[in-house]
């Protein structure tokens, strides 16, 4: 791991690189794509709720991650990536709102930890990070959404500080099954 990786340990050798550090990896590094790819594939098969119905395509990862980097670069977002034994584990990011009116507020995207190192505190270290990095880039709200069943998810944006403000019922459709999209935030004036 570079010099560049924050202390940010979890448990064990999982390391939380910095923003700059992880959008620098990601655009330097195909390997980064091809980690997140495979980290999104295997959750969105087993039925996670990262918004979508199937595994999404390399090329499809490798253009969000491009977006993101570029975004990052440009102070409109921050990437934060959790390596394990030096393999890519897990990825978080916040994109900062686009419209002039809200463009003191961000919101984070996705959030993702292979399924074999969950439960080692990855997904809180990643969040606890970008809530970090958007408090430092000047971010008022920080705001998500999340499936209504996502319970895990849910749970740890809530212990962090984050406060529901809207549901709307059976939003999300998933073949024939239908979920609320729960909308929660951080008023990170107020903290």
């Amino acid at each position: 791991m570079s010099q560049n990786a924050t202390a940010a340990v979890t448990s064990g050798d999982v390391v939380i690189l910095d923003s700059a550090a992880s959008a620098e990896r990601a655009a330097a590094d195909g390997e980064f794509a091809v980690g997140a790819h495979r980290i999104l594939a295997e959750l969105v098969a087993a039925g996670a709720a990262l918004g979508w119905l199937e595994p999404p395509s390399a090329a499809e990862v490798a253009d969000l991650v491009e977006q993101v980097v570029a975004r990052s670069r440009a102070g409109d977002g921050a990437l934060r990536a959790a390596y394990l034994g030096g393999r890519l584990v897990g990825f978080g990011y916040w994109l900062r709102h686009q419209r002039p009116t809200h463009r003191p507020h961000a919101d984070l995207e996705k959030l993702a930890v292979s399924a074999a190192a969950q439960g080692r505190g990855i997904g809180r270290a990643l969040t606890t990070a970008l809530v970090a990095d958007a408090r430092a880039a000047g971010i008022e709200v920080l705001t998500l959404d999340a499936r209504g069943d996502n319970a895990d998810a849910l749970h740890l944006y809530f212990s962090l500080g984050f406060t529901e403000y809207g549901r709307l019922p059976d939003y999300v459709a998933v073949g024939e099954r239908r979920y609320d999209k729960v909308f929660a935030m951080l008023d990170l004036r107020r903290s």
